[in-house]
């Protein structure tokens, strides 16, 4: 019998979910707190849940042989000072709908005109605004993952020119183009939008500086939807007030809750949203969980197993 311990703010729905679906030789605990779970982790071979409340009950998880993380980034979990004697599998593929949902959301937003269209009707003012083909608009990918390959599927949809770069220069079909690192200013010189989708890791650290700030197209738009740490929030800020770029769409940070006092939150051409361009849904990401259960019990290889050095 294989026991498994759900540990997440949504317990109560993958509790249900999982039930539901009736898998064999499964015996199901859940909580959302770590106190509570800790009791409950005894004997438990595998657990379910957030990777921040995980973290911290591996320690007691003397059983352990394979964690299912309910988010896509699982740096809480890659840490050095952390245990890796278990398979780590996380949520890829189902974020990039979300994702694309979100980029495309803001970005049709500012091309459209939507923000100083709704000024003009408050402001009674009948004046139609220019705006460009979207086969003029040039977007930039960095991070070629599941998720950024879903956006630039997307996009290419809407007729943009996308290209993209990763860490091996590897060539990947839903880009023009694929650049690596050395190529940086080639890469950034003429696209009118940048999109971070990057993971947590070392070489993701502080990407985004003051110098790969000063190589972007003034009026180009910086967006992060990959994690907090890949840009130098200090250095951002004094681009945005510069008008070394003309704008960032922003829904990680290096620190979150986004402190009260981060000037992130004044500038007028920063748009800030609180980690919510793809939210983990419990019907989602049980479904990963059930397809992984089965090649559990069939002993097959599980799906989205995770490089802990790599941090994906």
């Amino acid at each position: 019998m294989n026991k498994l311990l759900i540990l997440s703010a949504e317990a109560a729905k993958y509790t249900k979910l999982i039930r539901a679906a009736d898998l064999r030789q499964l015996e199901v605990r859940s909580t959302s707190d770590v106190e509570s779970a800790k009791p409950l982790i005894a004997g438990c071979n595998m657990m379910l849940g957030d990777p921040p409340l995980i973290g911290q009950l591996l320690p007691f998880a003397d059983q352990l042989e394979w964690v299912q993380s309910s988010w896509a980034g699982v740096d809480h979990l890659c840490r050095h000072n952390l245990r890796r004697d278990y398979t780590l599998t996380n949520a890829k593929g189902i974020f990039g709908p979300l994702v694309s949902e979100y980029v495309m959301t803001y970005l049709f937003g500012f091309e459209r005109r939507i923000f100083d269209m709704k000024s003009n009707q408050l402001n009674h003012n009948w004046r139609p605004l220019a705006y460009r083909p979207a086969n003029e608009i040039e977007l930039g990918i960095i991070g070629l993952g599941s998720i950024g390959r879903h956006l630039a599927m997307t996009a290419r949809h809407f007729g943009l020119r996308v290209t993209g770069l990763n860490r091996s220069g590897s060539p990947c079909d839903e880009v023009e183009k694929v650049y690596t690192k050395e190529a940086l200013a080639d890469f950034l010189e003429t696209l009118d939008y940048v999109v971070l989708t990057l993971p947590a890791t070392p070489e993701t650290e502080h990407l985004v500086d003051a110098d790969v700030l000063r190589l972007m197209k003034p009026s180009s738009i910086l967006m992060n939807v990959g994690r907090g740490n890949s840009i130098k929030e200090d250095d951002l800020v004094q681009a945005l007030r510069e008008g070394v770029i003309g704008g960032a769409v922003l829904d990680v940070f290096e620190k979150e809750p986004l402190p009260q006092d981060s000037p992130l939150w004044q500038l007028t051409n920063v748009f800030v949203t609180p980690h919510s361009s793809a939210n983990s849904f419990p019907e989602d990401i049980t479904a990963v969980f059930i397809e992984n259960y089965q090649r559990f019990l069939r002993r097959e290889p599980l799906l989205h197993v995770v490089d802990f050095e790599l941090g994906y």
